[in-house]
């Protein structure tokens, strides 16, 4: 059954995740993220953090990312070498499907997000 959201509702009830390392275990994590709603094999998520995330990749589709507040690069491991993308509120990306790719986000962010599932994790220098 189809529902209506509210984003701004969701990310009130959630806690800002500070000073984010990649190699932070999920529990710590996961106070940060909401799973707004289930779609085909994969979910929309919102969260805000700051700090650095670990590589992530997912091998089932493709990951819509929007920024819905301040600013973050987003890395992506493609075949064909690094894309480095600056991103502020209101721009989004897609990232390809199976590309490592994470953010840095020193000042903050929060992110919507539309994520295929599972989602594989690293904290390797270079995942590939």
């Amino acid at each position: 059954m189809p529902k209506a959201i509210n984003i701004q509702a969701e990310l009130a009830s959630l806690t800002h995740l500070r000073n984010r390392q990649k190699d932070m275990p999920e529990d710590v994590v996961g106070d940060a993220f909401a799973r707004l709603a289930e779609y085909d094999e994969g979910a929309v998520f919102t969260g805000s953090f700051d700090g650095e995330s670990p590589w992530e990749r997912h091998t089932k589709g493709d990951e819509l990312v929007h920024v819905l507040a301040g600013q973050t690069q987003l890395t992506i491991l493609g075949e064909e070498g690094e894309d480095v993308l600056e991103l502020q509120a209101g721009m989004l990306t897609v990232v390809p499907k199976s590309c490592w790719h994470r953010f840095k986000s020193p000042e903050g962010v929060t992110l919507l997000t539309v994520t295929p599932q599972p989602t594989d994790h690293s904290s390797a220098e270079d995942p590939r």
